[in-house]
């Protein structure tokens, strides 16, 4: 058990400190990528939904591609297509430079596109349960379209796909550790440098299992009072 204690130590003969500075960049790109995931997919539901038959098929085109692909896939493309993007634009401008892009916003640009296709669909699958006779009755009590939406309609949404939107959040969590496939130094990469150089595998990535359980634990009682606050809400209205 000494052992052990000692491996999680904090200092130059322990591993507690990287381990917590992994576990803070894991959350630091789940936090990032999340805003930037819903109102890209709120967006494209919104072109879903939309008359203009030119967006339908281009929200369509999107959420296909990047549900089909594998996440780790995309993360590559996007980390070294903005690589080879950037030199081959510096070419034509006749510096060329190579510039390394940062694992981190790669990291949060894929998983964005990635979270932004599935929570596409939960924003669409909310439109749809939300009955016709709510956006007559908007216009029947004289508020404009935009009123319509914001006091109505969106108290509604949100109710409606927070389960969806809370198992999204749940996958994306787990999606970071990809992340550590193109050098950032998060939770599974911390863990497999511990397990490597200690030689303790089993104990590094039983404990990054722990790690995440816990992220997954304390997130769904941070969603579960969301979802109840916003019924609340939308009961008061």
């Amino acid at each position: 058990m000494d052992k052990y204690l000692e491996l999680l130590a904090f200092g130059p003969t322990g591993w507690g400190d990287e381990l917590l500075g992994g576990l803070f960049i894991t959350v630091s790109l789940a936090l990032s990528t999340l805003p930037f995931g819903l109102v890209l997919g709120f967006i494209i539901a919104l072109g879903k939904k939309s008359p203009e038959p030119s967006l339908q098929l281009a929200s369509t085109i999107y959420t296909t591609i990047f549900r089909g692909l594998p996440e780790l896939l995309t993360l590559f493309l996007v980390y070294f297509g903005f690589q080879i993007a950037i030199k081959t634009l510096s070419e034509r401008m006749g510096y060329g430079i190579s510039i390394e892009v940062n694992s981190f916003l790669a990291g949060m640009i894929a998983l964005a596109l990635v979270f932004s296709a599935y929570s596409s669909e939960v924003f669409h699958s909310a439109f749809l349960g939300i009955p016709q006779g709510q956006y007559e009755g908007g216009k029947a009590l004289g508020l404009s379209r935009f009123q319509t939406f914001r006091l109505v309609v969106m108290p509604q949404l949100i109710r409606l796909a927070l389960p969806g939107l809370t198992n999204l959040w749940l996958i994306l969590l787990k999606e970071t550790s990809l992340v550590s496939a193109v050098g950032l130094v998060d939770v599974m990469r911390q863990t497999g440098i511990a397990a490597r150089n200690t030689k303790e595998a089993f104990f590094f990535y039983s404990l990054a299992c722990l790690i995440y359980l816990m992220l997954a634990i304390l997130s769904s009682l941070v969603l579960r009072r969301t979802e109840g606050w916003a019924k609340r809400a939308e009961m008061a209205r």
